[in-house]
């Protein structure tokens, strides 16, 4: 069990400033006139205690107040561009920001945890004791602001007012960190005391760049300090590592969630959308994606955007679950962002329509960025991720020097999407039906599945699997992803399990709200079903019709054939829907391939994931009973039918049972 403010607060220890009247001797000692009748705004005794504490460690010289005023942002952006953080592009209001070529992705190997001795943390997450962290913040924090400016900023992580939204202090040195909070965040300066009134507490976040040398990288960490909820960030730029308000906090609410909030609400690695179905009615999803596996193009495909990465999730007292997202703004991979695919974004990230930071892309000699997978034509040289770059250029080990890194990203405010939701402030959320749950899973799971009941949709979310991509440094192969929030879940996964059975079996749940979980997987290859190649056995944009079928499933408009790992449709509804939404032939061939079901394959996975579970401690039971009845009855139909078997063969197979 995890126990707030438990241990040494190591911000307010080294920082050492205690008492009403040492913090205001701070304030007023590193700010300006103007900035310290802001900070004199917040009244909260705890958010001052830490925002003094945070000066007195780093030791600015100066500090502004970030208070979200058109004056602020604009003041932010000058400066940013100004501190050479951001550069101009050509399109008014676009800029480009490059991190180290050796931090453009989130620091996994240098992210800890901070814990005291008894504090159970995720097998699949480092750890560093209190003292040892104390030592590294006493080392290398005290200080490591002289000559910068610390500029504070006070956030929601969600709609002002909504019973998951919690407030957030961003306190940073770098602009470009704040730009990017202001396009991703609410800033809510104005609220911030109301709302940790009403919330009980608020997290913390420190970041400090330093010199911002490849050379210091080996000292490079990320800390979050669970009891205190206090993150800290240094030595690095890439706003994974440094955007704490981001993946650091949502491991805070993670935390909330399963050992405050167990069974009644939920912090979710998802997109939230809502899809228009028949009769102009709107269905809206949260679905479950790890980074680089298609969560914001999934997201794109609805008609009321909400989020593409994060969700707060919690039961109403109507019996509805409610959803929100804890940002405003999208920081998405721009990889692979093409006309065909994604022409809203395009058509943003192309027009003058929103305001957007672009990172780590190769910009031209016009000041036009260029990235990997636009269907444009590229330049022949130009300024990338690694400096000068020409067509044809090769690394130090002789491998071509793509046009912009895989990690590369684009922020802008959600606003801008021409599909955004008029509910994305809304501080009551969207009803939500549908929860999906994806990896990049080539040779195994058909398109589209969904559980027959809501201990099997905890089990599909608890099986994604995916393979490494470049949004962690160093990462390679094949990796298990549950509910593919595992590298943001901080204590035991089976206490986030427990969790996760908790909420959606509550009997708070009304029975015609009760949502539907399937699971998701776009990235099946020709190769993994007898073809030539590692070619997609379909396309990208045939998740539109993968989620209607849902939409309709949950409204009972089509039928389903039952199996031992669920429900899957029938081919004559997929055709009909594939002509009605993508105006596209769905041959029979096709299908059968996308929906046999590969029993070895099936049941390799359920082995994979069976022996990985069977490591982790106070995992619930009903997860193995569930695997042990899905590969008997895999391994009964591989008897009948033989190792391919056709969701037709299956069906019959099921009702004969």
């Amino acid at each position: 069990m995890l126990e707030l403010g438990k241990g040494v607060d190591i911000l307010t220890d080294i920082g050492g400033v205690q008492g009403d009247d040492a913090i205001e001797r701070v304030f007023r000692e590193n700010m300006d006139e103007a900035n310290f009748n802001k900070i004199q705004q917040i009244t909260n005794p705890q958010a001052r205690l830490k925002i003094a504490n945070a000066i007195a460690l780093g030791r600015p010289d100066q500090v502004l107040v970030n208070t979200g005023s058109p004056e602020d942002r604009q003041l932010i952006r000058e400066l940013s561009l100004k501190h050479g953080e951001e550069r101009a592009l050509a399109i008014p209001d676009h800029t480009i920001h490059y991190d180290l070529a050796q931090e453009q992705a989130r620091i996994v190997d240098r992210t800890f945890y901070i814990t005291n001795d008894d504090e159970t943390v995720s097998s699949l997450a480092k750890r560093i004791g209190r003292q040892e962290a104390y030592d590294y913040v006493k080392e290398y924090m005290v200080g490591m602001m002289k000559g910068m400016t610390l500029v504070i900023g006070f956030y929601s992580r969600g709609p002002v007012g909504a019973p998951a939204a919690i407030p957030a202090i961003e306190a940073t040195t770098s602009f470009y960190v704040c730009h990017s909070a202001e396009l991703l965040y609410r800033n809510c300066f104005a609220d911030f005391d109301a709302e940790a009134q009403r919330v009980g507490h608020f997290f913390t976040n420190i970041h400090c760049q330093g010199p911002n040398r490849p050379e210091d990288l080996p000292n490079a960490r990320v800390f979050m300090d669970r009891a205190h909820q206090t993150t800290y960030s240094t030595f690095c730029t890439y706003a994974g590592n440094t955007l704490l308000l981001k993946k650091g906090n949502h491991r805070f609410a993670v935390d909330r969630a399963t050992y405050f909030r167990r069974g009644y609400e939920l912090s979710e690695h998802m997109f939230i959308t809502g899809l228009k179905g028949p009769g102009g009615r709107v269905t809206f999803f949260a679905g479950a994606a790890p980074s680089g596996c298609g969560k914001t193009t999934t997201a794109m495909v609805g008609d009321d955007f909400i989020s593409d990465d994060l969700a707060q999730i919690w039961i109403a007292e109507d019996g509805t679950i409610r959803s929100i997202n804890p940002e405003t703004g999208i920081f998405g991979i721009i990889e692979g962002v093409n006309w065909t695919d994604d022409p809203m974004m395009m058509d943003l990230l192309r027009h003058e329509k929103a305001e957007v930071i672009f990172s780590n892309v190769l910009v031209d000699d016009a000041g036009k960025p260029h990235w990997v997978g636009s269907g444009e034509e590229p330049p022949k040289e130009g300024f990338n991720f690694q400096g000068p770059w020409k067509e044809g250029q090769t690394d130090a080990d002789g491998k071509p020097v793509p046009l912009s890194h895989p990690n590369a990203r684009f922020t802008l405010r959600a606003e801008n999407l021409a599909n955004c939701s008029d509910k994305l402030h809304d501080p009551a959320g969207v009803i939500t039906k549908v929860f999906t749950y994806n990896g990049r899973d080539s040779d195994t799971m058909p398109p589209v599945r969904v559980a027959r009941n809501p201990d099997e949709g905890v089990v599909i979310g608890a099986s994604i699997v995916s393979k490494a991509t470049a949004t962690e440094v160093g990462a390679t192969g094949v990796k298990r992803q549950p509910w593919a929030n595992q590298p943001f879940i901080p204590g035991a996964l089976g206490d986030n399990m427990i969790a996760q059975f908790e909420f959606f079996n509550n009997h708070k749940i009304s029975p015609e709200n009760r949502p539907i979980m399937a699971g998701l997987n776009y990235f099946l290859t020709h190769e993994a079903r007898g073809g030539v190649g590692d070619g997609l056995l379909g396309e990208k944009r045939d998740v539109k019709v993968w989620m209607g079928w849902l939409d309709r499933l949950i409204h009972n408009e089509v039928e389903s054939i039952e199996t031992p790992v669920g429900l899957l449709p029938k081919y004559e509804d997929l055709k009909a829907m594939f002509a009605e939404l993508l105006d596209k032939e769905y041959p029979r061939e096709l299908y059968d391939k996308q929906f046999a079901l590969y029993v070895d394959k099936i049941v390799e996975r359920i082995d994979m994931q069976y022996q990985a579970f069977k490591t982790e401690d106070n995992i619930p039971p009903r997860l193995f009973e569930i695997y042990d009845e899905q590969k008997r009855d895999m391994l009964a139909i591989k008897e009948k039918f033989g190792a391919v078997v056709l969701p037709e063969q299956v069906g019959q197979w099921m009702a004969e049972k």
